[in-house]
């Protein structure tokens, strides 16, 4: 996941939104062939020399763009550079760009909860026939098993992957109609076959930049399956207490507790995947209205000054 948001890997994105650009806009003869073959094959960049450029000219895009003409240049491609970023604006490659990232990350992100998923099913199946206590406000109430407790994390869990698939599906979108939504200089036809290239759809309607709402959901969903898994981490822990002890998480041969307490199993697990409560009440605040003006990405506006 890390190698997904580096900048490495960002800038990597950049380059193949940039080639795949060129080779859909050279296929219609908009710009030479040579020069799509040179952009999508021979065009290379570094982190280092893009980053010295934008101290200078304060402009990531701008930075980035002659970074990689200069990489063509060395290679005798000078005049094929010419034709790199033919037609676009800035968020054309940026929020194309990081649809991909996003796209990979998710990947990840669902092959997670599919694994975490088939765990849940299976402990509970496991358990279904194992007597617990059930409680209301804390307080004992009627029995129960401890598979129901099990499968109705399962069940939570099936609708989290349902909400994110959709959240997923949703910010697999990119925009390629130039400074403000209006296709100034590439036609839809473009965008839709740009777009295909790289697994993307084309978005049915933007400004300048893909509309945020999309973002909002996505991270929300985040939201509410972090919620969900801290909710699991804390009723593990809660289990695992002295006074109640009705679960143990498993506690290796070499492992140690602390000195002062040799007998204190402390549940480490559990415990560190609770924190994921604070980072959810910060997911779940709404994001105020966004824009991307040079370099600023996610900039803030109060609404009183809106």
């Amino acid at each position: 996941m890390g190698g997904i948001w580096t900048e490495e890997n960002k800038y990597r994105c950049w380059l193949h939104v940039e080639g795949a650009a060129s080779t859909v806009l050279a296929e219609d003869g908009v710009i030479p062939v040579d020069a799509a073959d040179a952009i999508a094959n021979e065009a290379g960049f570094s982190v280092a020399r893009i980053q010295e450029i934008e101290s200078e000219v304060k402009h990531d895009i701008i930075a980035f763009t002659t970074a990689v003409a200069e990489s063509l240049k060395n290679k005798g491609l000078e005049s094929q550079s010419r034709w790199l970023h033919y037609g676009l604006t800035s968020n054309d490659i940026v929020d194309t760009a990081q649809a991909l990232q996003v796209k990979a990350a998710s990947d990840l992100i669902r092959n997670g909860l599919t694994k975490f998923l088939a765990v849940l099913k299976r402990r509970a199946l496991e358990f279904k026939h194992t007597p617990t206590i059930g409680r209301t406000h804390g307080i004992h109430a009627e029995p129960t098993t401890f598979g129901l407790k099990l499968l109705n994390w399962f069940a939570e869990m099936e609708r989290n992957l349902i909400r994110f698939d959709a959240a997923a599906e949703d910010m697999r979108v990119g925009k390629l109609s130039g400074a403000v939504g209006t296709f100034g200089h590439l036609k839809p036809e473009h965008e839709e076959r740009i777009c295909e290239r790289l697994g993307l759809k084309a978005a049915p309607v933007a400004t300048q930049v893909i509309q945020r709402d999309r973002h909002a959901a996505y991270i929300s969903t985040l939201a509410l399956i972090g919620s969900t898994l801290d909710k699991i981490a804390v009723e593990i822990r809660h289990l695992q207490r002295t006074e109640v002890r009705e679960a143990q998480e498993y506690f290796s041969e070499k492992q140690k507790a602390l000195r002062r307490c040799r007998t204190r199993r402390i549940p480490l697990p559990a415990s560190r995947s609770a924190g994921w409560r604070a980072c959810c009440a910060a997911m779940r605040r709404p994001p105020s209205r966004m824009f991307r003006c040079g370099t600023s990405a996610t900039s803030r506006i109060p609404a009183s000054s809106a």
